[in-house]
């Protein structure tokens, strides 16, 4: 009893519900507008974030089945119009909008979203040309990430028929507008890359309005273009639309049928280019031979070709010439040393001791020494003597 009045005690829970109730009854249905914070995409898909002005904040979920239908991802700091109803969360007694649908709150929210995206990857080196890869001049396939039957892809097929159409298309169909788009993107481009025999990847899609492009200036689909190991041309719109995704690609075309055209050689031109070659080549085979002839021509009728027999026969002359002074100093050093060997041998025939004794000349030796004065013989020994035909023994 306070004042005279009876106050009723009731649980925390109790006055929690009829809170929740009164709250969600008044408010099932609400469109707030407010500055994104502290966004966070949960692994579970759901959106966490809160909405606020100069003077409140709101905590604010949206679950998976309603932002699939979002077009973009949004930005911290960007200003959104929020569709939904107020729901009292019990556990934490605090209140939130369960958010239905969300959109910018003007086209200069996406485009600031843009410029912020764009400032930060460039500043992370994605546009820089040193990165860019370099389009293949003469592909043998090429890949194509945009949508099935959609008028960009035929006006691709299109070109590629007229200009170059020995190429082959290998398309990875992806969504190229509204929710999901940006995943669907990422994993075409994923798909192509893992194939082997692609030579360039085009990603495209046909002109539309800001939001309509807004998949291709997603930070996934930026980030996943520069980590293609395949070259990549951007052909997103039309020649007055930019998009994340034409800085980050190697190449950027103004529609998708340039994007093909630049793909792709000029058939007309190959087959001109080789007409000319095989033109200029024939040109220049025949002047070469011609060259070639006229010089063989003229070694032919020159002096030594026209008297190739005289030549030999001189060479055959100075042949025989040098092996007759080769012979002639052979058979001068021969008698030379023949007529040395002669004196030699009639030297030795002097000097031959057994014709000297026979003549009757006699060896006399003593004490096993030749005797060669009368001074040096001693009458008192015994001594040898050698004739032509033995020995005589004379004893003392």
């Amino acid at each position: 009893m306070q004042n005279g009045f009876e106050t009723k005690i009731i649980t925390v829970s109790d006055l929690t519900r009829e809170i929740k109730f009164t709250l969600e009854e008044k408010f099932s249905r609400v469109s707030v507008i407010g500055e994104i914070t502290n966004f966070k995409a949960h692994y579970s898909g759901h959106w966490y974030f809160n909405l606020k002005d100069s003077d409140a904040v709101i905590n604010c979920t949206m679950w998976k089945g309603f932002n699939n239908l979002v077009f973009f991802t949004p930005q911290d700091g960007m200003k959104v119009i929020v569709n939904g109803k107020i729901t009292v969360y019990p556990p934490r007694g605090n209140y939130q909008i369960d958010v239905r649908s969300i959109k910018p709150a003007g086209m200069g929210e996406l485009q600031e979203a843009f410029e912020k995206l764009k400032a930060k990857l460039e500043a992370e080196g994605l546009f820089n040309e040193d990165n860019k890869k370099p389009i293949p001049s003469y592909p043998k396939k090429i890949g194509l990430v945009t949508a099935i039957g959609a008028a960009a892809l035929k006006d691709m097929i299109s070109v590629a028929e007229r200009r170059y159409p020995v190429v082959g298309l290998i398309i990875s169909p992806a969504k190229v507008q509204g929710s999901g788009a940006a995943e669907t993107i990422v994993k075409s481009l994923k798909i192509l890359n893992s194939l082997n025999d692609i030579d360039v990847i085009i990603i495209s899609r046909g002109g539309g309005s800001i939001e309509d492009l807004w998949a291709f200036n997603e930070e996934i689909v930026a980030r996943a273009i520069f980590k293609s190991k395949i070259p990549v041309i951007s052909g997103v719109g039309h020649e007055v639309d930019f998009t994340i995704a034409d800085y980050v690609a190697d190449l950027r075309a103004s529609t998708p049928s340039v994007a093909m055209e630049l793909a792709t050689p000029n058939i007309d031109e190959i087959f001109a280019f080789i007409n000319d070659f095989n033109y200029y080549a024939t040109q220049n085979l025949v002047s070469r031979i011609s060259e070639i002839k006229s010089q063989t021509f003229s070694l032919i009728n020159s002096y030594g070709f026209r008297t190739p027999s005289d030549l030999i026969r001189r060479r055959v002359q100075d042949i025989d010439f040098n092996f007759s002074n080769l012979v002639q100093k052979i058979d001068s050093k021969y008698l030379q040393k023949e007529h040395k060997l002669l004196l030699f041998k009639k030297a030795i025939e002097l000097y031959d001791m057994n014709k000297t004794m026979k003549r009757g000349f006699v060896l006399v030796k003593q004490n096993s020494k030749f005797v060669t004065r009368a001074t040096q013989f001693n009458n008192q020994e015994s001594a040898d003597l050698q004739f032509a035909d033995g020995f005589v023994k004379v004893n003392k």
